[in-house]
């Protein structure tokens, strides 16, 4: 694979709770730099960062992050002002107790509202596999699919633990036509992400990637 091929399957992200503008600012400029997908940033940045890289730059967030246990009109609300801020896609997290309790009409009831809520734009979902069972990520599968929504997502980055190769090609067998894998969380090489890709990710949710080609002096535009 290329290394343009990679980095535009990048969601370059930075959700540290001491990110700065700063930071932020830095993040999108590197996201420019290397054409990733986006840039993956929190809430209260959104309208910084779609300002900032008007026309460059895609910009998505999180939603009912990192736990995922917010009421549902929570997330609609976070999901319709961050659009209106210049959000292009949403990662919304699940509500791991309600799936845990067995209440799937609620899981996909969340799902659903919050498709309806993004409309046209991309909607991910973080079933957070790190807690989760075999058949629990399995019927997340089945969820996102019958939801409508754009990706199903590993983790958020912020629990016990990220993307796992088992998991994606698990995601690769489950989930329905139309649903995009999303890996995030502890991507550390470009042989990983390579992996996951080859698996069946087409997202990779990471700002270890573009670290790494800077600290090998790969310019952009030298691929």
């Amino acid at each position: 694979m290329t290394t343009e091929k990679l980095c535009s399957m990048v969601d370059h992200t930075l959700l540290a709770q001491t990110a700065t503008w700063e930071d932020i600012r830095k993040l999108c400029d590197d996201a420019m730099a290397y054409r990733t997908a986006s840039v993956c940033i929190p809430p209260c940045y959104v309208k910084q960062a779609a300002e900032y890289g008007r026309g460059r730059l895609t910009v998505c967030t999180v939603i009912g992050f990192p736990n995922g246990n917010t009421t549902t009109a929570c997330k609609v609300f976070e999901a319709k002002e961050a659009i209106a801020n210049g959000a292009k896609e949403i990662d919304m997290v699940i509500n791991i107790g309600m799936l845990k309790a067995g209440d799937t009409d609620y899981v996909l009831g969340e799902i659903k509202a919050l498709k309806a809520a993004c409309g046209e734009l991309v909607l991910k979902v973080i079933i957070e596999t790190c807690l989760l069972t075999e058949a629990e990520k399995i019927t997340m599968c089945r969820l996102v699919t019958e939801a409508g929504a754009d990706f199903i997502k590993t983790s958020t980055g912020f629990s016990t633990g990220g993307a796992t190769f088992d998991d994606v090609a698990l995601f690769a067998r489950h989930v329905g036509p139309g649903v995009r894998i999303k890996a995030a969380g502890g991507i550390s090489s470009i042989a990983d992400a390579e992996k996951f890709v080859a698996l069946g990710a087409t997202r990779l949710g990471t700002s270890r990637i573009i670290r790494i080609l800077k600290a090998e002096n790969v310019a952009p535009g030298t691929y």
